[in-house]
């Protein structure tokens, strides 16, 4: 018996893992600029960094991250597509946070068996992801293991690597009195909560197949609408004569929800009290919690309510921010104001200010009023 044969009796089949790669090798080769050395296959994706001479003083970002248990959803349906924009956007849009732009990422599937055709949907839906957000993907790894996974479980992860000026770097640090909180629009759940998620369709008996008629579509479609992608338009933004220098930071609303995420990017000493009345949460958060039982208030800490990113800009930019990422095709809108005055009292039935959230000694930040209609 050959090493490979023996290695397939235990469960591990390599020849599927080969053939998952040829039916990636295209989508990920799109990715490559001129930056890319080696192509697809190596031990180690190279990448040249010679355009970094031209910085000042360049800093690398870095950021990893995965899907969660909306991956649970994707092998429900097997449909895989969509999943490796959601690592992409999960991974690489963290970097932006900081001003960087991303340089390249690489992947990580971990499954109980290698479906060649499965791993190449979720590979190209990650390469595809990426050329929209400029990043080359360099290199990943598919592991197969039996045993410890069932056949059509599997999970994913990436890391990704950008670069910013030093000087550029954005952050608590550059965030000043009166500036203008714009909250920038999400394209659904993204890719948080979903634990909440699946608990709530699994009391009320609802199957992702079945046809929502508040939502219009088969929960299970609605569920896997893609994270957006925001790294693209906010480096162009960031680049904006006029504008991009009035960008003092940026916060990903991600797990955790609004107020900690924005907290994080908001000096210590400052607060800002977002106005929930200056947007509508979509539709698929109100029939969420419509069958649960529960307000939208109390899920701002699992779901993003239509927020995706925050903006933290000088206020004297705010209306040309928000014109400028209309026309990246980012729908933008002031939510608030930062002020670093005496923090207001939290007493007779007002919301607390949130503050300190994932080891940050930032800001304090609450959520006033009533959601729009």
């Amino acid at each position: 018996m050959s090493a490979n044969s023996s290695y397939a009796a235990a469960g591990v089949d390599t020849a599927a893992g080969d053939l998952a790669v040829e039916l990636m090798k295209e989508a990920v080769a799109a990715t490559h600029g001129p930056s890319v050395l080696g192509g697809v296959g190596g031990f180690a994706g190279l990448f040249d960094v010679s355009a970094l001479k031209g910085y000042e003083r360049p800093l690398l970002a870095t950021s990893t991250d995965g899907v969660g248990t909306k991956i649970a959803i994707a092998q429900a349906l097997d449909i895989h597509d969509t999943i490796g924009q959601d690592l992409v956007g999960m991974v690489v849009d963290d970097i932006v946070v900081v001003g960087a732009k991303p340089l390249f990422m690489t992947d990580y599937i971990a499954c109980g068996k290698v479906v060649p055709d499965r791993i190449a949907a979720i590979v190209t839906g990650i390469a595809r992801a990426c050329a929209e957000t400029g990043t080359a993907l360099v290199g990943g790894e598919t592991a197969e293991h039996p045993g410890l996974m069932g056949a059509d479980d599997y999970d994913v992860a990436g890391a990704a690597t950008g670069v910013v000026e030093a000087s550029r770097v954005l952050g608590a640090e550059k965030v000043e009195d009166g500036d203008a909180i714009l909250a920038i629009e999400s394209s659904g759940l993204h890719s948080n909560g979903y634990s909440l998620v699946r608990h709530i369709l699994s009391q009320k008996g609802i199957r992702y197949t079945d046809v929502s008629a508040d939502l219009g579509t088969s929960w299970g479609q609605a569920l896997l609408e893609p994270t957006r992608l925001y790294t693209g338009p906010l480096v162009k933004l960031l680049e904006t004569e006029g504008v991009g220098t009035s960008v003092h930071a940026l916060s990903h609303v991600t797990g955790g929800g609004l107020a900690a995420n924005l907290a994080r990017v908001l000096p210590r000493g400052s607060w800002a009290e977002v106005d929930r009345s200056t947007w509508s949460p979509a539709p698929v958060f109100r029939v969420l919690n419509d069958l649960a039982g529960t307000t939208l208030e109390s899920t701002e800490g699992t779901w993003n309510l239509g927020v995706g990113f925050f903006a933290v800009v000088s206020a004297s930019a705010a209306t040309a921010a928000i014109a400028a990422l209309a026309g990246l095709g980012l729908p933008a809108w002031q939510v608030g104001t930062v002020s670093t005055s005496a923090l207001p009292s939290s007493g007779s039935g007002r919301e607390a200010f949130e503050q300190g959230a994932k080891g940050v000694d930032g800001g304090a930040v609450r959520l006033v009023g009533s959601y729009a209609g």
